[in-house]
């Protein structure tokens, strides 16, 4: 087994569904994580392939890692050299930021109900909001950015 559950860190997704956050019992050099690093929630052992960490019912395979608080669930899959990167209570109204690689090697950012590329969310950021919440963004973009695209030893 490459993880364990965290004791206590558990979220309540639905009713009779609950993800629990886990902790890596190895490394996974492709994204920098080593033994004792936590990822994020999943919902039972089942929906662990190989070194992907998800939750819900996801089809996973290859070295996929899920950053920060991170949820997969549903029918979601996370195949390959996959990661996403994900942060919550966020902007105006404390919702959720997620940036994940696209198949042709770009990175997609959901906030919301938008979605779109680096550039159009942060044109769209600053047009709609103050320049704090604007700059929280930024911030954001940086982090998942550099999260994504830093090359793996």
């Amino acid at each position: 087994m490459h993880y364990e559950f965290v004791p206590g860190d558990e979220i309540v997704i639905a009713p009779g569904r609950t993800v629990k956050r886990i902790r890596a019992l190895v490394a996974i050099p492709a994204f920098s994580v080593s033994a004792g690093d936590v990822g994020g929630y999943v919902e039972a052992d089942k929906n662990l392939r190989g070194n992907a960490w998800v939750s819900g019912d996801a089809q996973v395979s290859g070295n996929a890692w899920v950053f920060g608080d991170a949820q997969v669930s549903g029918d979601a899959q996370v195949s390959g050299n996959a990661a996403i990167f994900w942060a919550s209570r966020v902007g105006t109204e404390n919702g959720t930021f997620t940036a994940y690689k696209t198949k042709d090697g770009g990175i997609e950012i959901t906030r919301g109900c938008f979605r779109g590329s680096i550039d159009e969310f942060l044109a769209a950021s600053e047009k709609k909001h103050d320049d704090r919440t604007h700059l929280e963004y930024r911030l954001l973009v940086e982090v998942a950015y550099s999260r994504l695209t830093t090359p793996k030893e």
